[in-house]
């Protein structure tokens, strides 16, 4: 009798999917290696649970880290059932944080329709509020200190509790205390949430409201989240009080591709996963699908020099590749020349098929600059991710500023945006005079344009110009509650004359008309797909709340456009989850890659590796690393050898060579010194030179006595750091101990 042939979402896995897939009950740990197959065990999973053990869609919880990923699972999922998943909750954790907080906000004080403060939006109010507490802008950076405020609720903490721990506090810290607590007054006053509100909100709600976590609990009995690494405190807490009830958990992940501890993530929640869920089963995906061997040796020497990390090897089936080429150039502009050059050549032969078959990956943004000015003097196409995205784009914030004051009459930086623009006869002079009286009379700025009669500072024409504003937002806002969201959006626009507007400014002014015009567009085909993802919240919100949210949202994700036949530009934090056939790694510099500063920090050093091994495995056919010996920073040409990181690959698997200009370079051997491989050199430059390289500027070791113009003569007790980034400690005989960087330090050596 033959064999029944397996449901369509087992077909094809193998024996370690197949594992993860049919596990049914119980924390479960699936490492992930780069290119194993995740996101098809997650979506077969789900499938399985559907199709083999009866659970319900609206039974199950799949929680990751961007709208794509979420949208391809919802696809994938629905592909492979043969209909869509009705009333299963997918989305990222801010997208069910948001859901969250729609439904239930007025359990912890907010309004159900609130606005959500986008990194700008909640950057100009931490500014706002310094001004007001007395915390200079100029003095303290308003991006520090909301920097600070984002850690703080990251990690959990809320103003109370940052003020009641002020002890040992630097000075940023103790004016964070000082602005935090306002800040989220404003927030709530203007019922609005920041980015990372929703994210810490969530957690305050379910854990003061028993019977919602009850109720939550029950209803999403199978959690599964994407991306585990990536996970902070509050994302961790909030997976935990939603799945600690029943304890079927499943979490995907990569402790090998935890790249983002700078911004809060914890590799502390995958490493210790079965501490915190006692019994989990673990399954290790080692079976890459994506790169030659050559490369996935390179990725595997290069990881296994981390420390803190669970342990796999990814295994191939594909034998040999073609080997991977280590550049040398003399400088940014020699190596972006080379990168250009080796594109063209592979086009014109049988290795290269398109140029959206390549991306040029990076370790910092400045870097996009020197490589930029090379695509464009080759007329090759290229575009970079990163760059200013289409929901940051000024006209475009200037639209949604109405839309978010049309849908929230309270928030505050919505009005301050939009209530001159266009001109409408409302100056800085007026604006003020509105704060102060609506300050005074308790009112939102909204409800005090309304009665700007009542100013007796305003002039006429000020007081016309803020009535007619208020009169229009409430226009709207009547309209928003019956209106699909392309239909008000086009109304208003219309209405304010504002393509015409755009149109005078001239050819730019024209740009932004047609990026209006797009985002209209954007608008009708959210009408067309809004019920995807929303199924229970369509009927209790209006088109325009759940637009806002998903462009909000949206708005923090960077674009890319697969179909465009250009060479992607990107950073190594960027391109993580992509894949190119062919792969440069540009800038492969000490003090670059990894940053000087990761020798001073725990655990960064083994995070900047992570980095390298993620650029690594993004190559499926072709990897190419170069590096330049002296590369401008700040407007300083810096001197470089090349990243330690690559002792660990092993040089049967690299072809080294060098441009021709790195090569005469070498011939010329100054000094007549040569500089071993690794060896990490000066970081100084003198004028007329003829490379811009001082061979001459003194080196300083441990022990040594350094004379400075302002503290004196001293001792050398410490050097760290690479490249631009060396640092010295220094023991002065009359001011003691002073740490710093060499390239303005103006140190000499104190000969004897």
């Amino acid at each position: 009798m033959p064999e029944a042939s397996s449901p369509p979402h087992l077909e094809s896995l193998n024996p370690e999917q197949r594992q993860a897939t049919e596990h049914f009950e119980g924390p479960l740990l699936v490492l992930a290696g780069a290119g194993s197959g995740k996101t098809r065990v997650l979506t077969a999973r789900v499938c399985n649970l559907i199709h083999e053990q009866g659970i319900l869609p609206n039974q199950i919880l799949a929680v990751t880290f961007t709208n794509k990923a979420a949208g391809e699972m919802r696809d994938r999922i629905s592909g492979l059932l043969g209909r869509e998943p009705a009333g299963m909750w997918i989305g990222t954790f801010h997208a069910v944080g948001a859901r969250l907080l729609r439904r239930h906000a007025n359990h912890i004080g907010w309004e159900k329709s609130f606005s959500i403060f986008d990194a700008d939006q909640s950057l100009r109010l931490v500014k706002n509020v310094q001004e007001s507490v007395g915390v200079d802008p100029k003095q303290w950076n308003p991006k520090a200190i909301r920097a600070e405020i984002s850690n703080a609720k990251n990690d959990l903490i809320n103003p109370g509790m940052f003020e009641d721990n002020t002890t040992g506090f630097d000075l940023v810290q103790k004016n964070v205390a000082r602005v935090y607590p306002e800040y989220q007054r404003l927030l709530e006053q203007q019922s609005a949430f920041d980015f990372d509100d929703l994210l810490m909100k969530p957690v305050e709600l379910l854990e003061k409201n028993k019977d919602l976590l009850t109720r939550y609990r029950e209803q999403f009995s199978f959690v599964l989240v994407d991306e585990y690494q990536d996970t902070n405190k509050a994302q961790f807490r909030f997976v935990e009080l939603i799945a600690g009830g029943h304890g079927n958990l499943m979490v995907v992940g990569d402790d090998d591709q935890s790249i983002y501890g700078w911004r809060g993530a914890d590799i502390r929640n995958i490493l210790d996963f079965e501490q915190a869920f006692p019994g989990a089963r673990v399954v290790r995906l080692e079976q890459n699908y994506r790169s030659t061997k050559t490369i996935l040796d390179a990725a595997n020497h290069v990881i296994a020099q981390n420390v803190n990390r669970k342990g796999k090897t990814l295994l191939t089936e594909r034998i040999g590749g073609e080997a991977i080429t280590l550049m040398e150039s003399l400088d940014e502009n020699d190596e972006a020349r080379w990168i250009t050059n080796d594109i063209e050549r592979r086009l014109g032969g049988a290795s290269l098929s398109s140029y959206r078959s390549v991306a040029v990956l990076y370790r910092t943004n400045a870097q996009a600059r020197a490589l930029e000015d090379g695509f464009r003097s080759k007329r090759i196409p290229y575009q970079v991710v990163g760059a200013v995205r289409f929901y940051e784009r000024r006209e475009i914030q200037d639209v949604l500023a109405y839309l978010r004051l049309i849908s929230n009459p309270r928030d505050q930086i919505a009005f301050e945006r939009v209530v001159n623009y266009p001109r409408r006869g409302v100056g800085l002079t007026t604006l003020e005079h509105l704060r102060q009286w609506a300050r005074k009379q308790g009112l939102s700025l909204l409800e005090a344009a309304e009665q700007a009669d009542q100013i007796s500072d305003l002039r006429a024409s000020g007081a016309r110009g803020l009535r007619q504003f208020a009169k229009l937002v409430r226009d709207f806002s009547i309209r928003a509650s019956q209106a699909r969201v392309g239909e008000l959006l086009k109304e208003l626009i219309e209405d304010m004359g504002l393509i015409r507007h755009l149109c005078d400014e001239g050819p730019e002014g024209e740009d932004r008309g047609r990026n209006v015009s797009e985002l209209i567009a954007g608008a009708v085909d959210f009408e067309a797909e809004r019920a995807v993802g929303f199924e229970d919240d369509v009927d209790s919100f209006t088109d325009l709340d759940l637009f806002l949210q998903v462009v909000a949202l949206d708005a923090d994700v960077d674009r890319l456009d697969p179909g465009a036949d250009a060479v992607t530009l990107m950073t190594l934090h960027n391109a993580k989850g992509l894949e190119f056939p062919v792969v440069f790694i540009a800038g492969m510099e000490e003090g670059l890659f990894p940053l000087g500063r990761a020798y001073d920090e725990p655990g960064a050093l083994e995070e900047e590796r992570r980095l390298f091994y993620v650029g690594i495995t993004r190559a499926v056919e072709t990897l190419s690393i170069s590096w330049a010996r002296q590369r401008r920073r700040a407007g300083d040409f810096t001197h470089n050898g090349l990243s330690s990181f690559m002792e660990a690959v092993p040089s049967n698997l690299l072809e080294e060579q060098k441009t021709e200009r790195a090569g005469f370079l070498s011939r010329a051997n100054l000094h007549g010194r040569r500089p071993g491989r690794y060896e990490v050199r000066d970081s100084y430059s003198e004028a007329g030179s003829e490379y811009g390289m001082d061979q001459d500027a003194p080196r300083f070791v441990q022990g040594e006595r350094v004379l400075h113009e302002t503290f004196g003569s001293g001792a050398i007790v410490e050097v760290s750091g690479f490249g631009r980034d060396v640092r010295v400690t220094v023991d002065f005989e009359e001011v003691g101990r002073k740490r710093l960087l060499l390239r303005y330090a103006s140190l000499e050596k104190d000969w004897p």
